[in-house]
Protein backbone atom coordinates (compact mmCIF):
# COMPACT_ATOMS: atom_id res chain seq x y z
CA UNK A 1 0.00 0.00 0.00
CA UNK A 2 1.69 3.13 -1.01
CA UNK A 3 2.61 5.79 1.63
CA UNK A 4 -0.38 8.87 1.89
CA UNK A 5 0.34 12.32 0.28
CA UNK A 6 0.44 13.68 3.88
CA UNK A 7 3.48 12.15 5.27
CA UNK A 8 6.91 14.13 5.10
CA UNK A 9 10.10 13.42 3.64
CA UNK A 10 12.58 12.14 5.89
CA UNK A 11 14.61 15.63 5.69
CA UNK A 12 11.69 17.52 6.70
CA UNK A 13 11.40 15.08 10.32
CA UNK A 14 15.23 15.52 10.63
CA UNK A 15 14.82 19.25 10.72
CA UNK A 16 11.88 18.82 12.84
CA UNK A 17 13.81 17.09 15.33
CA UNK A 18 16.23 19.13 15.71
CA UNK A 19 14.31 22.06 15.75
CA UNK A 20 12.60 20.04 18.88
CA UNK A 21 15.69 19.38 20.57
CA UNK A 22 17.85 22.38 20.22
CA UNK A 23 14.56 24.72 20.60
CA UNK A 24 15.37 26.87 17.55
CA UNK A 25 14.73 27.34 14.08
CA UNK A 26 17.86 29.14 13.33
CA UNK A 27 20.25 26.64 15.40
CA UNK A 28 18.49 23.40 13.56
CA UNK A 29 19.21 25.35 10.41
CA UNK A 30 22.64 25.24 11.36
CA UNK A 31 22.96 21.92 12.28
CA UNK A 32 21.47 20.76 9.22
CA UNK A 33 23.39 23.10 6.79
CA UNK A 34 20.59 25.07 5.41
CA UNK A 35 19.47 28.86 5.87
CA UNK A 36 17.05 29.99 8.67
CA UNK A 37 14.94 30.94 5.82
CA UNK A 38 14.70 27.28 4.18
CA UNK A 39 14.17 25.65 7.54
CA UNK A 40 11.33 28.09 7.81
CA UNK A 41 9.54 27.67 4.51
CA UNK A 42 10.19 23.68 5.22
CA UNK A 43 8.19 23.34 8.70
CA UNK A 44 5.47 25.74 7.36
CA UNK A 45 5.74 23.43 4.29
CA UNK A 46 5.56 20.16 6.47
CA UNK A 47 2.59 21.92 8.78
CA UNK A 48 0.52 22.47 5.40
CA UNK A 49 1.19 18.86 3.91
CA UNK A 50 -0.03 17.58 7.47
CA UNK A 51 -2.85 19.97 8.13
CA UNK A 52 -2.09 20.43 11.84
CA UNK A 53 0.44 23.63 13.48
CA UNK A 54 4.24 21.84 14.68
CA UNK A 55 5.42 25.09 16.15
CA UNK A 56 4.75 27.54 18.94
CA UNK A 57 7.10 30.38 17.90
CA UNK A 58 8.10 33.12 20.12
CA UNK A 59 11.18 35.37 20.97
CA UNK A 60 12.85 33.06 23.18
CA UNK A 61 13.04 30.11 20.54
CA UNK A 62 10.53 27.58 19.00
CA UNK A 63 8.86 24.79 20.39
CA UNK A 64 6.44 21.60 19.53
CA UNK A 65 2.65 22.00 19.93
CA UNK A 66 0.89 19.23 21.49
CA UNK A 67 0.22 17.82 18.26
CA UNK A 68 3.92 18.46 17.21
CA UNK A 69 5.75 16.36 20.29
CA UNK A 70 3.35 13.31 18.50
CA UNK A 71 4.93 14.01 15.60
CA UNK A 72 8.02 14.20 16.78
CA UNK A 73 7.94 10.99 18.78
CA UNK A 74 6.81 9.62 15.32
CA UNK A 75 9.37 11.10 13.28
CA UNK A 76 12.44 9.93 15.82
CA UNK A 77 11.19 6.08 14.81
CA UNK A 78 11.29 6.83 11.11
CA UNK A 79 14.57 8.72 10.99
CA UNK A 80 16.15 6.25 13.14
CA UNK A 81 15.00 3.18 11.01
CA UNK A 82 16.07 5.17 7.80
CA UNK A 83 19.29 5.48 9.86
CA UNK A 84 19.30 1.87 10.33
CA UNK A 85 18.46 1.47 6.21
CA UNK A 86 21.30 3.22 5.61
CA UNK A 87 23.66 1.86 7.58
CA UNK A 88 23.17 -1.47 6.18
CA UNK A 89 23.27 -0.08 2.57
CA UNK A 90 26.46 1.11 3.18
CA UNK A 91 27.77 -2.18 4.55
CA UNK A 92 26.44 -3.99 1.53
CA UNK A 93 28.50 -1.88 -0.68
CA UNK A 94 31.47 -2.07 1.42
CA UNK A 95 31.04 -5.83 1.12
CA UNK A 96 30.45 -5.46 -2.77
CA UNK A 97 33.27 -3.07 -3.10
CA UNK A 98 35.91 -4.84 -1.03
CA UNK A 99 36.49 -7.84 -3.51
CA UNK A 100 36.35 -7.77 -7.29
CA UNK A 101 36.60 -11.24 -9.22
CA UNK A 102 37.60 -11.13 -13.16
CA UNK A 103 37.91 -14.19 -15.43
CA UNK A 104 39.89 -12.88 -18.72
CA UNK A 105 41.43 -14.99 -21.54
CA UNK A 106 45.23 -15.47 -21.65
CA UNK A 107 45.94 -13.01 -23.93
CA UNK A 108 44.35 -10.83 -22.09
CA UNK A 109 45.46 -12.07 -18.68
CA UNK A 110 48.77 -12.06 -19.69
CA UNK A 111 49.84 -8.69 -21.68
CA UNK A 112 47.34 -6.52 -20.60
CA UNK A 113 45.42 -7.28 -17.21
CA UNK A 114 48.34 -6.50 -14.72
CA UNK A 115 48.80 -2.85 -15.89
CA UNK A 116 44.91 -2.37 -15.62
CA UNK A 117 44.78 -3.73 -12.20
CA UNK A 118 48.06 -2.11 -11.31
CA UNK A 119 46.03 1.39 -12.19
CA UNK A 120 42.80 -0.14 -10.65
CA UNK A 121 44.84 -0.55 -7.41
CA UNK A 122 45.71 3.06 -7.20
CA UNK A 123 42.17 4.42 -7.54
CA UNK A 124 40.75 1.26 -5.89
CA UNK A 125 43.51 0.23 -2.83
CA UNK A 126 41.10 -1.74 -0.35
CA UNK A 127 39.72 -3.79 -3.12
CA UNK A 128 40.70 -7.47 -3.02
CA UNK A 129 41.00 -8.08 -6.84
CA UNK A 130 41.02 -11.98 -7.66
CA UNK A 131 41.88 -12.82 -11.44
CA UNK A 132 41.19 -16.20 -13.30
CA UNK A 133 42.49 -17.06 -16.67
CA UNK A 134 40.54 -19.06 -19.17
CA UNK A 135 39.88 -19.59 -22.47
CA UNK A 136 37.29 -17.17 -24.42
CA UNK A 137 34.56 -19.86 -24.34
CA UNK A 138 34.94 -20.74 -20.37
CA UNK A 139 34.69 -17.01 -19.58
CA UNK A 140 31.78 -16.86 -20.75
CA UNK A 141 31.08 -19.59 -18.93
CA UNK A 142 32.00 -18.21 -15.59
CA UNK A 143 30.43 -15.27 -15.92
CA UNK A 144 27.29 -16.57 -17.09
CA UNK A 145 26.81 -18.48 -13.57
CA UNK A 146 28.24 -15.35 -11.47
CA UNK A 147 31.50 -16.59 -10.43
CA UNK A 148 33.50 -13.97 -11.90
CA UNK A 149 31.88 -10.13 -12.00
CA UNK A 150 33.89 -9.36 -15.45
CA UNK A 151 34.80 -10.88 -18.06
CA UNK A 152 37.68 -10.57 -20.95
CA UNK A 153 37.20 -12.56 -24.15
CA UNK A 154 38.93 -12.39 -27.60
CA UNK A 155 36.78 -12.83 -30.94
CA UNK A 156 34.43 -11.17 -33.13
CA UNK A 157 31.48 -11.43 -31.26
CA UNK A 158 30.55 -11.37 -27.53
CA UNK A 159 29.50 -14.86 -26.41
CA UNK A 160 25.95 -15.76 -26.11
CA UNK A 161 23.72 -14.33 -23.09
CA UNK A 162 26.59 -11.74 -22.42
CA UNK A 163 26.68 -8.03 -23.19
CA UNK A 164 29.87 -6.27 -23.56
CA UNK A 165 32.65 -3.63 -25.05
CA UNK A 166 35.07 -3.28 -26.82
CA UNK A 167 37.70 -2.72 -24.82
CA UNK A 168 41.30 -2.91 -27.02
CA UNK A 169 42.22 -4.59 -30.67
CA UNK A 170 44.65 -6.83 -31.10
CA UNK A 171 46.07 -9.11 -34.26
CA UNK A 172 47.22 -12.60 -35.30
CA UNK A 173 50.69 -13.16 -36.84
CA UNK A 174 52.16 -16.24 -38.12
CA UNK A 175 55.52 -16.46 -36.51
CA UNK A 176 58.69 -18.90 -37.06
CA UNK A 177 62.13 -19.89 -36.06
CA UNK A 178 64.89 -17.74 -37.81
CA UNK A 179 66.09 -20.49 -40.25
CA UNK A 180 62.20 -21.63 -40.94
CA UNK A 181 62.02 -21.00 -45.26
CA UNK A 182 58.98 -18.99 -44.39
CA UNK A 183 61.48 -16.04 -42.44
CA UNK A 184 63.01 -15.95 -45.93
CA UNK A 185 60.08 -15.56 -47.96
CA UNK A 186 59.66 -12.68 -50.47
CA UNK A 187 56.24 -12.99 -51.22
CA UNK A 188 53.28 -12.56 -48.80
CA UNK A 189 51.84 -16.06 -47.77
CA UNK A 190 48.42 -16.61 -49.45
CA UNK A 191 45.36 -17.68 -47.52
CA UNK A 192 45.01 -20.76 -49.83
CA UNK A 193 48.92 -21.41 -48.17
CA UNK A 194 47.96 -20.79 -44.58
CA UNK A 195 45.07 -23.35 -44.71
CA UNK A 196 47.21 -25.58 -46.01
CA UNK A 197 49.57 -25.92 -43.74
CA UNK A 198 49.67 -27.56 -40.36
CA UNK A 199 50.47 -24.93 -37.71
CA UNK A 200 51.18 -24.72 -33.65
CA UNK A 201 47.54 -23.61 -32.43
CA UNK A 202 45.89 -22.65 -29.05
CA UNK A 203 43.20 -25.54 -28.00
CA UNK A 204 39.71 -25.47 -29.06
CA UNK A 205 37.59 -22.71 -27.04
CA UNK A 206 40.15 -20.10 -27.57
CA UNK A 207 39.60 -16.53 -29.20
CA UNK A 208 42.68 -17.22 -31.19
CA UNK A 209 41.86 -20.44 -32.65
CA UNK A 210 38.54 -19.08 -33.54
CA UNK A 211 39.85 -15.73 -34.98
CA UNK A 212 41.82 -17.93 -37.82
CA UNK A 213 39.45 -20.56 -38.00
CA UNK A 214 37.19 -18.06 -39.16
CA UNK A 215 39.32 -16.21 -41.39
CA UNK A 216 40.80 -19.34 -43.13
CA UNK A 217 37.09 -20.53 -43.54
CA UNK A 218 36.90 -19.16 -47.21
CA UNK A 219 39.73 -21.26 -48.11
CA UNK A 220 38.57 -24.39 -46.63
CA UNK A 221 39.21 -24.18 -42.78
CA UNK A 222 42.39 -24.42 -41.25
CA UNK A 223 44.72 -27.85 -41.97
CA UNK A 224 44.44 -30.40 -38.97
CA UNK A 225 47.07 -28.71 -36.56
CA UNK A 226 50.56 -29.72 -35.46
CA UNK A 227 50.32 -29.24 -32.24
CA UNK A 228 47.84 -27.67 -30.03
CA UNK A 229 49.10 -26.00 -26.57
CA UNK A 230 47.40 -24.14 -23.86
CA UNK A 231 49.61 -20.78 -23.74
CA UNK A 232 50.99 -18.04 -25.94
CA UNK A 233 54.56 -19.39 -23.62
CA UNK A 234 53.87 -22.32 -24.99
CA UNK A 235 53.50 -21.36 -28.63
CA UNK A 236 56.48 -19.11 -28.64
CA UNK A 237 58.83 -22.11 -27.31
CA UNK A 238 57.68 -24.61 -29.86
CA UNK A 239 58.06 -21.85 -32.74
CA UNK A 240 61.49 -21.22 -31.74
CA UNK A 241 62.50 -25.04 -31.13
CA UNK A 242 61.64 -25.39 -34.77
CA UNK A 243 58.38 -27.03 -34.68
CA UNK A 244 56.64 -25.00 -37.29
CA UNK A 245 54.74 -21.78 -38.05
CA UNK A 246 52.74 -20.73 -34.53
CA UNK A 247 49.79 -18.22 -35.43
CA UNK A 248 49.17 -15.99 -31.63
CA UNK A 249 48.56 -12.62 -30.75
CA UNK A 250 50.70 -9.69 -31.43
CA UNK A 251 51.13 -8.84 -28.00
CA UNK A 252 52.63 -12.03 -27.15
CA UNK A 253 55.46 -11.67 -29.52
CA UNK A 254 56.53 -8.11 -29.19
CA UNK A 255 60.07 -8.65 -27.49
CA UNK A 256 60.65 -12.19 -29.60
CA UNK A 257 60.48 -10.14 -33.15
CA UNK A 258 62.79 -7.27 -32.30
CA UNK A 259 65.35 -9.80 -30.69
CA UNK A 260 64.79 -12.04 -33.85
CA UNK A 261 64.26 -14.91 -31.83
CA UNK A 262 60.85 -15.19 -34.05
CA UNK A 263 60.21 -13.53 -37.52
CA UNK A 264 56.93 -12.87 -38.66
CA UNK A 265 55.38 -13.88 -41.86
CA UNK A 266 54.32 -11.29 -44.48
CA UNK A 267 50.61 -12.26 -45.20
CA UNK A 268 48.68 -11.80 -48.06
CA UNK A 269 46.19 -8.33 -47.55
CA UNK A 270 43.45 -10.90 -48.29
CA UNK A 271 43.95 -12.40 -44.53
CA UNK A 272 42.82 -10.20 -41.93
CA UNK A 273 43.60 -11.38 -38.51
CA UNK A 274 42.70 -8.52 -36.17
CA UNK A 275 40.44 -8.99 -33.47
CA UNK A 276 38.77 -6.80 -30.61
CA UNK A 277 39.13 -7.55 -27.11
CA UNK A 278 36.14 -7.51 -25.52
CA UNK A 279 34.81 -7.04 -21.32
CA UNK A 280 31.41 -9.09 -20.97
CA UNK A 281 28.59 -8.91 -18.73
CA UNK A 282 25.60 -10.57 -18.01
CA UNK A 283 22.94 -9.15 -20.50
CA UNK A 284 20.25 -6.64 -19.18
CA UNK A 285 22.96 -5.90 -16.24
CA UNK A 286 25.22 -3.36 -16.19
CA UNK A 287 29.04 -3.40 -14.22
CA UNK A 288 28.93 -1.62 -10.75
CA UNK A 289 31.47 -0.74 -8.48
CA UNK A 290 35.07 -1.72 -8.90
CA UNK A 291 33.77 -3.51 -11.92
CA UNK A 292 32.40 -0.44 -13.45
CA UNK A 293 35.87 1.44 -12.38
CA UNK A 294 37.99 -1.47 -14.14
CA UNK A 295 35.53 -1.05 -17.34
CA UNK A 296 36.00 2.48 -17.22
CA UNK A 297 39.79 2.44 -16.75
CA UNK A 298 40.30 -0.28 -19.89
CA UNK A 299 38.31 2.47 -22.30
CA UNK A 300 40.74 5.09 -21.02
CA UNK A 301 43.87 3.40 -21.95
CA UNK A 302 42.75 1.96 -24.87
CA UNK A 303 44.08 4.62 -27.26
CA UNK A 304 47.49 4.12 -25.29
CA UNK A 305 48.08 0.55 -25.89
CA UNK A 306 47.45 0.87 -29.61
CA UNK A 307 49.62 3.77 -29.36
CA UNK A 308 52.33 1.67 -27.96
CA UNK A 309 51.56 -1.48 -30.54
CA UNK A 310 51.99 0.66 -33.60
CA UNK A 311 55.24 2.01 -32.04
CA UNK A 312 56.59 -1.91 -31.44
CA UNK A 313 55.48 -2.34 -35.42
CA UNK A 314 58.24 0.14 -36.31
CA UNK A 315 61.14 -0.33 -33.91
CA UNK A 316 64.25 -2.10 -36.36
CA UNK A 317 64.76 -5.72 -35.05
CA UNK A 318 67.70 -5.78 -32.13
CA UNK A 319 70.44 -8.06 -33.43
CA UNK A 320 70.34 -11.47 -30.74
CA UNK A 321 72.41 -14.97 -30.92
CA UNK A 322 70.41 -17.36 -33.39
CA UNK A 323 68.69 -19.68 -30.91
CA UNK A 324 69.43 -23.17 -30.36
CA UNK A 325 67.28 -25.94 -31.69
CA UNK A 326 68.86 -29.25 -30.48
CA UNK A 327 70.59 -28.88 -26.98
CA UNK A 328 71.95 -26.59 -24.89
CA UNK A 329 70.33 -24.05 -22.27
CA UNK A 330 68.03 -22.33 -24.62
CA UNK A 331 66.56 -25.55 -26.07
CA UNK A 332 66.34 -26.85 -22.25
CA UNK A 333 64.54 -24.11 -21.31
CA UNK A 334 62.05 -23.91 -24.47
CA UNK A 335 61.50 -27.48 -23.97
CA UNK A 336 60.98 -27.35 -20.35
CA UNK A 337 58.43 -24.54 -20.79
CA UNK A 338 56.39 -26.28 -23.49
CA UNK A 339 56.19 -29.68 -21.26
CA UNK A 340 55.11 -27.76 -18.59
CA UNK A 341 51.73 -26.80 -20.59
CA UNK A 342 48.54 -28.89 -21.37
CA UNK A 343 49.66 -32.28 -22.94
CA UNK A 344 49.90 -32.48 -27.11
CA UNK A 345 46.96 -33.61 -28.83
CA UNK A 346 47.79 -34.11 -32.20
CA UNK A 347 51.44 -34.08 -34.17
CA UNK A 348 51.87 -33.92 -37.75
CA UNK A 349 54.93 -33.38 -39.89
CA UNK A 350 55.58 -29.44 -40.46
CA UNK A 351 55.66 -30.25 -44.49
CA UNK A 352 55.65 -26.19 -44.88
CA UNK A 353 59.26 -26.79 -44.38
CA UNK A 354 59.08 -28.49 -48.25
CA UNK A 355 57.77 -25.59 -49.47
Amino acid sequence: MPLSPRVPEIGALELLLAVARLGSVGRAAAEIGVSQPTASARIKGMERQIGVPLLERSPRGSRPTEAGRLVVEWARQVVEAAQALDAGIDALRERRDARLTVVASLTVAEYLMPGWLLALHATNPGTAVTLRTANSADVAGHVLSGDADLGFVEGPLPPAGLAGAVVAADRLVVVVAPDHPWARRRSPLSGAELSATPLVLREPGSGTREVLEMALDPYGGAAPPRLELASSTALKAAAMTGAGPVCLSELAVVEELATRRLVAVRLAEELDLRRPLRAVWPSGQRPSGPARDLLALTRRTAGTHQARMAQARTLPPRTAARPATGTGAAAGTAGSAARSERPVLRARPDRSRKS
